[in-house]
């Protein structure tokens, strides 16, 4: 494990943080300080056909030592982190043997992660765990996932005992800000069938995720001297107010698990004059999706009628499907990974992705691509965690994936 530390912590102590703001890609520069790294790196573990290409996305190959016909398969990771806390100047605290209590981020300030939050964290009592100092986000999401390919990567080269077909790598720009696959080159990378290395806690395999889509609605108002307002004026943050209470409140993320789908406010800025808010929409079963934004339509349509035609207007953009569609035909590659987490000491859990993935849009794009845990919990913010002892598990999984599809 102790390589698999050294590459992880190199890993988060380069600032990625992407930038949906920008057009670009990647959309920062620093986002380069690693990809080039990794290029680098992969060059001098002696991958093949290593390239990064104009838009910032690192391929690379391992090519095949066995005569079997045997499918290409590929693993992808994403190298920025999220824009909604810091990632720069991460400082990482390691527990060894953690003894499955609190842990104190920072004690000047009272930041704890505590059991009573997240009590999954004393299932890992005895790993080692690592933290941040409670001042960022620790890069976990997904820099465990890009330290655990290049690991399993690096030992099968240096044990060519283990038989494996042509393995194809990818690592990525922008997956946080939901871009991370809009340039990728298909034919380029040449995989089959991949997986996306980028789930949470141990055992996790994932090949459901939420259709999403972007609801914007937009106010426009009537500004008038409050004094003299009594029939004239329109207040758009008040009907934009009215907009969301019309929503069903037990469709809001916080009263929602497992296969349940949400409207979830996610931006809200106004005037009198003008008012804009904004939602992410979201649900694994499409018919619902699709009722969910038809409401969402409806609900301007009300409020137009009763305010006016040119008062409310929304706007939905679809952002991405559900993968299952493009996996379940061949449903062999969840298999696949279920076996090898099985010879690694796994108990894979397979459940569906409350959120997206770079795998969802890559099957869409010809590439089947489940999602398998790397390691990680509570994603974007300082409370963010590892566990080593996972991570070490994962290379597992990656590289018992690649002997299967040999067998």
């Amino acid at each position: 494990m102790d390589k698999l530390l050294e590459r992880f912590l190199r890993y988060i102590a380069i600032d990625t943080m992407s930038d949906e703001n920008s057009e670009t890609c990647p959309s920062t520069e620093k986002q380069y300080n690693l990809l080039n790294l990794l290029k680098k790196e992969l060059d001098e573990m002696g991958m093949k056909e290593v390239a990064i290409d104009e838009n910032g996305y690192v391929y690379a190959t391992l090519p095949a030592n066995t005569d079997k016909k045997v499918p290409v398969i590929g693993f992808i990771s994403h190298v920025d982190t999220s824009p909604d806390m810091s990632g720069e100047n991460v400082k990482p605290q390691i527990h060894k043997d953690y003894n499955g209590e609190d842990i104190i981020l920072d004690k000047a300030n009272n930041i704890i992660l505590a059991t009573s939050l997240f009590p999954e964290l004393k299932k890992l009592k005895g790993h080692t765990v690592i933290t941040t100092d409670g001042s960022t986000l620790l890069g976990a999401d997904d820099k465990a996932g890009i330290a655990e390919i290049m690991t399993a990567m690096d030992y099968l080269i240096n044990h060519p005992e283990i038989k494996h077909g042509t393995v194809k790598v990818a690592f990525t720009p922008d997956e946080e800000i939901g871009r991370g696959v809009d340039k990728f080159n298909v034919k380029k990378f040449g995989a089959e069938y991949a997986y996306t290395m980028d789930g949470g806690s141990e055992g996790e395999l994932e090949y459901e995720n939420f259709n999403a889509a972007k609801l914007t609605v937009k106010i426009q108002g009537r500004n008038v001297h409050p004094g003299y307002a009594k029939d004239k004026m329109l207040n758009s943050m008040l009907i934009a107010m009215e907009y969301n209470q019309m929503l069903p409140v037990n469709m809001r993320p916080e009263f929602t698990k497992d296969y349940d789908g949400f409207f979830h406010l996610i931006k809200m800025e106004g005037t009198v004059e003008n008012s804009t808010i904004v939602y992410i929409v979201r649900d694994h079963d499409r018919e619902k999706f699709e009722a969910k934004k038809e409401m969402a339509k409806k609900v301007g349509d009300f409020l137009s009628e009763r305010y006016g035609k040119d008062v409310v207007k929304v706007e939905l953009v679809d952002q991405y499907y559900n993968m299952r569609e493009k996996v379940e035909p061949v449903m062999h590659i969840v298999e696949n990974a279920k076996k090898a987490m099985e010879l690694a000491g796994v108990k894979p859990r397979v459940m569906p992705i409350r959120g997206g993935t770079d795998g969802s849009k890559l099957s869409y794009m010809g590439i089947p691509c489940p999602n398998i845990f790397a390691g990680g919990m509570n994603f974007h913010g300082r409370y963010e965690y590892v566990s080593l002892n996972t991570m070490q598990k994962a290379v597992e999984v990656i590289i018992k994936i690649t002997e299967i599809y040999t067998k």
